[in-house]
């Protein structure tokens, strides 16, 4: 439910921004009202000034903005009075919701109560957090390689894995280190496996740290590909990072794109 509030605020947003348009708008159109004939195939376009008396004046095609400035006015008063209550519509509902929700019955009862309760709906954190207490088998190889700690407590494999693991922890984002994946049969272990909370979908992360290796971006080349062969894509549900002795590992650069695609 809290995706549909953050499509409502946005959407809000939108509204305003219109609405502020169209207000400044609304002091220059000119005076009167558009009135549009159509007959033997031609359109005609008429100021009409006094509906009551009709009194109108042609409007020649060599001054088709007067027409085009009328029609605008239409527009913008029937556009004003429908985003205003389309923004006042959802102005009460946000409030409204936000003082109580289906959800809130389960999160507000005592740690106690809800281990003995299964809710209709699972919040996003309580999502989140059975996602992360999932059990695996990491990755069994050369386990002595794994000497680089990580806030949360784990060996890594780098220092710049080390560096992306604290970051996601840091950002509240989710993660697996070298968590077991199956593509083609055969068993893999994808640095890091993220939930991306917003919808739920598992997101792999590869970090390619020695780039300046002719050998290891083959292997890196190699791997890209069989991910896309087992339906997983670069920018879709795969990102990867990477380093070179020239490009070292873009801290804020990675920070960002990782607040853009699961916080923001």
């Amino acid at each position: 439910m809290n995706k549909v509030i953050k499509r409502l605020e946005q959407r809000q947003i939108l509204l305003k921004n219109a609405i502020k348009v169209a207000e400044k708008d609304e002091k220059k159109f000119p005076e009167g009202k558009l009135r549009i004939s159509r007959s033997d195939h031609q359109i005609r376009y008429y100021k009409v000034l006094d509906y009551t008396n009709l009194s109108e004046e042609y409007i020649p095609m060599d001054n088709v903005n007067i027409a085009r400035n009328l029609a605008q006015k239409s527009y913008n008063k029937q556009f004003l009075k429908q985003a205003r209550k389309e923004f006042d519509s959802i102005d009460k509902f946000i409030k409204r919701f936000k003082r109580k929700t289906a959800e809130s019955i389960f999160t507000n009862l005592s740690s106690e109560r809800q281990k003995l309760v299964t809710p209709y709906i699972i919040t996003d954190d309580l999502y989140a957090m059975k996602w992360q207490s999932q059990s695996f088998q990491s990755n069994p190889y050369m386990p002595e390689n794994k000497k680089y700690d990580t806030i949360r407590g784990e060996k890594v494999r780098s220092k710049s894995e080390s560096i992306l693991a604290d970051m996601l922890y840091n950002l509240g984002i989710p993660y697996h280190y070298e968590r077991p994946l199956v593509m083609g049969g055969v068993v893999r272990y994808p640095d890091f496996t993220i939930l991306n909370i917003k919808n739920r979908e598992e997101i792999y992360l590869e970090h390619f740290g020695l780039l300046d290796d002719e050998e290891y971006r083959k292997g890196c080349l190699n791997k890209l590909d069989e991910y896309r062969k087992n339906g997983i894509f670069l920018g879709k549900n795969l990102i990867f990072t990477y380093e070179t002795s020239d490009n070292p590992l873009d801290i804020k650069g990675i920070n960002g794109m990782l607040k853009e695609l699961f916080i923001d």
